[in-house]
């Protein structure tokens, strides 16, 4: 139970912080000039993080390696997200790939 509060926890400060991070730059962009190579380093070090999370998240259960149903719903919804589809289909999408591979039995 330690471990899941844990993890939950770490996804909350690992959330806080991406919200944080994402919210100060268009509050701060009007009051702070910044160089064109840091702000592409600040958008490129979000992505980093939100990767991170996402692959964290999808690719791991407790302590164990998650089954094969879970990041294969990611990747699909990776995709549709890079084909810029609607947020709406990209979520759908994922959790039926992942529901209907565990109604197949797939881990």
């Amino acid at each position: 139970m330690t471990g899941g509060l844990v993890l939950i926890g770490s996804v909350g400060v690992l959330a806080a912080g991406t919200f944080a991070f994402r919210f100060a730059g268009p509050v701060l962009r009007p009051r702070i000039a910044t160089r064109p190579w840091l702000e592409r380093a600040m958008a490129t070090a979000a992505v980093v993080l939100l990767t991170a999370l996402v692959g964290t998240t999808a690719l791991t259960e407790g302590h164990e390696l998650a089954g094969v149903a879970r990041p294969t719903g990611v990747v699909v919804a990776g995709l549709l997200a890079w084909r810029k589809a609607p947020f709406v289909a990209i979520v759908l999408s994922a959790a039926a790939t992942t529901a209907g591979l565990r109604l197949l039995g797939v881990p």
